[in-house]
């Protein structure tokens, strides 16, 4: 008996606007089923109180989806001052309730300590591992487990609002950084503690802000789609980005047809006049066709360290 096909082969990357009160593999897993993808997967979670910018990578684009979480990223965040939480969100129970005398000057300079290179401490409440589980899983066993500190850079950070007991930030960070301990850090800073009340991921490396889907928006074109009387791929599949785009600042190494071959069956090849020492996105022929990412060494072979399946 032939075996049901387990969904299509399907390439891109889709920039989903994550709705509030889910997980991110909550939304993965609905907009594998929309698109009826064969292998989906996201690049970095955003917590089931955070909205905004989750790319999604569907097929082949998962292979590239590691760049994607190495990459920048930009955040608004509302800080309510006075009140600390055990997950330093409005999800968390309460730690400390303390009265609020904030100065703009007071909040200036609280909030220039976090401008450019830092250490930060990763929360309890994050999904960085510990002997193979989230560190999310000790917390809520009452369990504090020891985190080393790891740099990180707020390019900017930048307040956007100061209105009774609320601070509006836009920041804009290196990969890894937790807003959730930053607005933590500043409530202690300010000495009456603070917690996030909304998070909203407004950038991941250089996509568009415009170019953000919702899980509604790709229901409705289904739905469209059947009043048409056509397949809904025809509606959905142009909102995806070449999967490509997840590597895309990388330096672009163009091959022949030939070199093409010997790449994709794991072989290095030799090319003169390519940056040394570095990744380097790969691409075939004339059409400069994707086909995965390689390290160049300093004797100017490319050795394939992602190949796409095509």
């Amino acid at each position: 008996m032939a075996r049901r096909g387990k969904g299509r082969s399907i390439n891109g990357i889709v920039l989903l606007d994550k709705p509030t009160d889910i997980s991110s593999n909550h939304a993965l897993q609905r907009v594998k089923r929309i698109f009826f993808a064969n292998k989906a997967g996201h690049t970095g979670a955003l917590d089931p109180l955070a909205t905004g910018m989750l790319p999604v990578c569907l097929g082949e684009a998962t292979k590239f989806s590691q760049f994607l979480l190495d990459s920048d990223k930009r955040y608004t965040v509302t800080a309510t001052l006075g009140v600390r939480t055990t997950t330093s969100d409005s999800q968390g129970e309460l730690v400390s309730e303390r009265p609020v005398a904030v100065t703009q000057q007071q909040l200036d300079q609280a909030l220039d300590t976090f401008r450019g290179e830092t250490m930060q401490v990763p929360s309890m409440y994050s999904a960085l591992k510990h002997k193979g589980q989230p560190l999310y899983k000790y917390a809520r066993e009452g369990i504090t487990i020891e985190r080393d500190a790891r740099p990180i850079t707020v390019y900017e950070i930048n307040q956007l609002r100061f209105e009774d007991n609320e601070v509006d930030l836009d920041i804009h960070v290196s990969k890894g950084t937790y807003i959730r301990t930053i607005v933590d850090d500043l409530g202690e800073l300010l000495g009456c503690g603070a917690h996030v009340s909304m998070l909203r991921r407004t950038q991941v490396a250089d996509y568009p802000y415009q170019r953000m889907v919702t899980i509604d928006q790709l229901e409705a074109l289904i739905e469209q789609a059947k009043e048409s009387d056509i397949s809904p791929y025809e509606l959905l599949d142009p909102l995806l980005l070449e999967m490509d785009t997840a590597v895309k600042n990388f330096p672009e190494v163009n091959v022949t047809e030939e070199m093409g071959d010997y790449v994709l069956h794991g072989q290095p090849v030799q090319v003169f006049g390519a940056p040394s020492d570095t990744v380097v996105r790969i691409t075939v022929g004339d059409q400069h066709t994707f086909i995965g990412v390689g390290e160049m060494n300093d004797d100017g072979l490319i050795a394939p360290k992602r190949l796409a399946n095509l």
